[in-house]
């Protein structure tokens, strides 16, 4: 049982600069690792490469450990979404699986890793938190879009399908070939066949266009920011109070302000 002076050393320390940017070189480091075994190298290199890997996740074992012994409340830390992730990722890199038939499912959790590297930078945290909660009204957003190319698609296999069958077979493919216009991916291409045959098809391309590419993708934008905003402002707020803790003097006043608002609500409810 680790003693109260080694549990605050080690919280002091999991806080300390200069190892969270240390734990931030080793996933950086491990991401250029997992990328150097994408390529053809001989087997001298891969060998050098696959102990790169073995110490990564010791690094990354010893990083979690550090973690846990300095969290004052151990049951708290996996209450963390990103603490269960983490040690589920180093976990699951401890198993030697190279050789075995489950050694893609091994190579692909240690490209997670790289995912580490949110749960460490508190700006990006602060992101994919804010975007997470954006999803409620994001998902809104998406079912309107969804309406929008699926009657466009309708529309365009009813008139388009005779003019090119593999963009506009059927209401499926109409919606791929509405993503690649939306995209501006040679849309001009798709609408200049139609208009060969339909001259006023270029206000369905642009119509399209404008419900799409500019009104929706522009709704999702200020969605995330605004959530994005709030988070901000919560974190501010959340700095503000730590710094500046109410006083007893402060609060004694709001107690006295409390009881003259009570007896100034009986006075009134008596009258």
């Amino acid at each position: 049982m680790q003693t109260p002076n080694l549990q605050q050393k080690l919280n002091k320390f999991r806080s300390n600069k200069i190892f969270e940017t240390f734990v931030i070189f080793i996933i950086i480091f491990s991401a250029l690792v997992i990328g150097a075994k994408t390529y053809d190298i001989s087997p001298g290199t891969l060998w050098l490469v696959h102990i790169l890997d073995w110490l990564i996740t010791f690094i990354f074992l010893t990083e979690i450990i550090i973690r846990f012994i300095g969290e004052e409340n151990k049951r708290q830390f996996f209450k963390h979404g990103w603490n269960i992730f983490d040690t589920l990722i180093v976990v699951v890199s401890l198993i030697p699986v190279e050789d075995s038939e489950l050694a893609i499912i091994g190579r692909l959790i240690r490209i997670f890793r790289v995912l580490r590297m949110v749960s460490i930078i508190p700006e990006l945290k602060m992101l994919l938190n804010s975007l997470l909660i954006a999803l409620p009204q994001l998902g809104y957003i998406v079912a309107l879009m969804f309406i929008i190319f699926y009657i466009y698609a309708a529309i365009g296999s009813t008139f388009f399908a005779a003019i090119n069958p593999q963009l506009w077979a059927d209401i499926t493919i109409s919606m791929l070939t509405l993503f690649r216009v939306m995209t501006f991916e040679d849309w001009t291409d798709v609408m200049y066949e139609t208009m060969e045959v339909y001259p006023l098809s270029w206000i369905y391309y642009l119509t399209f266009i404008f419900f799409t590419a500019f009104a929706f993708l522009n709704m999702v934008i200020g969605v995330v920011v605004n959530v994005l905003n709030e988070e901000h402002e919560k974190e501010r707020k959340i700095e503000e109070d730590s710094k500046n803790p109410m006083s007893i003097e402060d609060l004694d006043k709001k107690i006295d302000e409390l009881k003259e608002l009570m007896l100034q609500q009986r006075s009134t409810s008596g009258g």
